[in-house]
């Protein structure tokens, strides 16, 4: 898998959002080609301590199955800043994705796309550097919402300024949504779509789930 050197890695908040004002025009949004595997990325911190394991996973979509998997060991080099976690988590997770013998067809980020104060989330941020679909599935949105109905697959628009930036998304019957918005080369509709291809039995996406799993595991 090939990453795309597009910024060098800023030490500071001023030049982190600088680089996704920069980078944001550059995210397209397309209907992805068939997608046969996803790839579930999350990161897990040791306690007290800037020391972080970051775990890929990549899942044949249709049996939900691991087929290849990744884990890179590293310490956090950027401060924990809300809306800017792609400084400290996309470096290690960008070296896992190299590790891979499979290139998977989709990312699935635990994180935001375009559902972000500056529409660029991680998400965003490792579709654009990977060049590969990406989509953000959050646990916490970053921005208000109505809650849709309670049935699995009912949504209601998150939105910014008036702008559909993202859905919470009914995964499970009677369970609290998931917030998912576009990454880069994929629709909205899609990602939803995907999102409950990759939830047959709980609220978070097996792609989370796994990638999660092996984090805890090996930290």
């Amino acid at each position: 898998m090939t990453v795309r050197d597009l910024h060098p890695w800023p030490s500071t908040e001023a030049e982190a959002e600088a680089v996704q004002r920069r980078l944001r025009p550059l995210v397209r949004v397309e209907e992805p080609a068939e997608i046969r595997t996803a790839a579930g990325l999350d990161v897990a911190y040791r306690e007290d301590s800037d020391e972080l394991v970051a775990a890929v996973t990549v899942l044949d979509v249709a049996t939900l199955s691991v087929v290849d998997s990744a884990v890179v060991r590293d310490r956090a080099r950027f401060p924990y800043v809300p809306g800017l976690f792609a400084f400290r988590e996309a470096p290690p997770l960008l070296t896992a994705l190299q590790r891979l013998a499979v290139t998977p067809d989709v990312l699935v980020c635990d994180g935001q796309g375009v559902a972000h104060p500056r529409r660029f989330g991680l998400a965003c941020h490792l579709g654009l550097l990977t060049d590969l679909p990406s989509i953000g599935v959050g646990k916490t949105p970053m921005t208000r919402f109505d809650p849709p109905g309670e049935h699995r697959g009912d949504w209601t628009p998150l939105e910014v300024d008036g702008e559909e930036v993202g859905r919470a998304l009914r995964t499970r019957t009677g369970v609290k949504p998931v917030f998912v918005s576009v990454g880069h080369r994929c629709t909205l509709q899609a990602a939803c779509d995907l999102v409950l291809r990759l939830t047959p039995k709980y609220r978070l996406p097996e792609t989370t789930r796994t990638a999660d799993h092996l984090g805890r595991q090996s930290t």
